[in-house]
C-alpha cells in the first residue's frame, strides 16, 4: 500500500510487516547493535520517533512499531482495540522476533503497553526509558475527574470520527514553547484518512474511562522491574501528564534518573529530539 502523504525524507525507513492474524502491523528495523524498542502511544505512531531513530540507528538496532489501528499499519473495522490487546499484540512480536536484552523506550499509552509486557518478562528487558507516561489509576485525580466528564459524552465518538478530533486539535494543544508546524502536523492527520480508520485512537480515549483498574494493577505488579535502570524524560509543560506523574514515576523506581525538559510539552521526542537522543545515548553507554 502506498501512502502519497508520507514525507520520506522525514521519515527515509524501510517498512516491514508482522502479521497479527489477517491484520499487517507496520514497523521499522534500523541499524544495528544494541537493541532500543519504541512504543508510541496515542494519536501517533512511529514517525514521533523519527529523530531519534536517524541519529541512534547509527551505533543502535532501532525497532519501532506502529500499533494496529495507528500510523502505516491496518486499521480493520472491527478489532479488539483495547490497551490490553496493544500489549498481547507487543509480546507476539516481541516472541516472535526473539528480542531479549534490550531497552525499552515507551512514550504516552506505550507505558502501560510496554511496561506490562516487561513487567511479565523481565528477563527480556535490560533498561527502561519513560517520556511522559503513567503506570496507575489516575480515578481520584481532580483533573482527571473532570476530564472523565469529557470521555463520557456521547459527543466524542463523533467529534474523532467525523473531526480527527485527536490528532487535529488535541495534539498540536499538547506542545509547549516549540509548536508543531503545519507540515508536521500532516503526518499525524494523514494516518487516520477517514471515519472507518479512526477507531484506534477512539479507543484509547475510551481506554482512560474504562481501564484504570488495570492501570492500578501493573502499578502494584511493578516490583519484577522497578530495580531495573531507569530513565525518565519528562516535558514539564505537558498540559495533561504533569510533573506529580514524573514524581510518583521516581518514587516507584529507585534505581531511576530523571532529566527534565523546562520548555516541553506532550512530545518531548518531537519537540527537543535532540535533547533526547543525548539522554538515551548517554544512558545506554553507562
Amino acid at each position: 500500500m502506498t501512502h502519497s502523504w508520507l514525507d520520506k525524507t522525514e521519515y527515509p525507513f524501510t517498512s516491514k510487516f508482522f502479521a497479527v492474524g489477517e491484520h499487517k502491523l507496520h514497523y521499522i528495523d534500523e541499524g544495528r547493535g544494541e537493541t532500543l524498542l519504541f512504543v508510541h502511544g496515542t494519536p501517533s505512531w512511529s514517525f514521533d520517533y523519527r529523530h531519534i531513530i536517524k541519529d541512534l540507528s547509527q551505533s543502535y538496532r532501532c525497532i519501532a512499531i506502529d500499533h494496529i489501528g495507528f500510523g502505516l499499519s491496518d486499521k480493520p473495522a472491527h478489532f479488539d482495540y483495547s490497551t490490553q490487546n496493544h500489549s498481547k499484540t507487543l509480546e507476539q512480536f516481541i516472541l516472535d522476533k526473539q528480542l531479549s536484552n534490550f531497552t525499552l523506550v515507551v512514550h504516552d499509552f506505550g507505558g502501560p503497553i510496554g511496561l506490562n509486557f516487561a513487567i511479565q518478562y523481565p528477563e527480556k528487558v535490560k533498561q527502561l526509558v519513560i517520556l511522559n507516561s503513567w503506570l496507575w489509576s489516575s480515578q481520584t485525580d481532580p483533573e482527571f475527574v473532570k476530564l472523565s466528564k469529557v470521555l463520557k459524552s456521547p459527543l466524542l465518538p463523533f467529534l474523532y470520527r467525523y473531526l480527527n478530533f485527536s490528532p487535529k486539535f488535541i495534539l498540536p494543544k499538547s506542545f509547549g514553547d516549540r509548536k508543531i508546524s503545519k507540515k508536521t502536523l500532516k503526518q499525524y492527520t494523514k494516518p487516520f484518512a477517514d471515519k472507518t480508520q479512526r477507531n484506534g485512537a477512539l479507543a484509547f480515549a475510551r481506554s482512560l474511562l474504562n481501564d484504570q483498574d488495570w492501570f492500578e494493577q501493573l502499578w502494584n505488579k511493578k516490583q519484577s522491574i522497578s530495580a531495573k535502570p531507569t530513565l525518565f524524560i519528562w516535558g514539564l509543560k505537558d498540559p495533561v501528564i504533569k510533573p506529580k506523574y514524573l514524581d510518583k514515576f521516581i518514587s516507584g523506581f529507585p534505581n531511576s534518573q530523571a532529566i527534565t525538559l523546562e520548555s516541553s510539552g506532550h512530545f518531548l521526542q518531537e519537540e527537543e529530539p535532540e535533547i533526547v537522543v543525548e539522554a538515551i545515548r548517554n544512558f545506554t553507554r553507562g
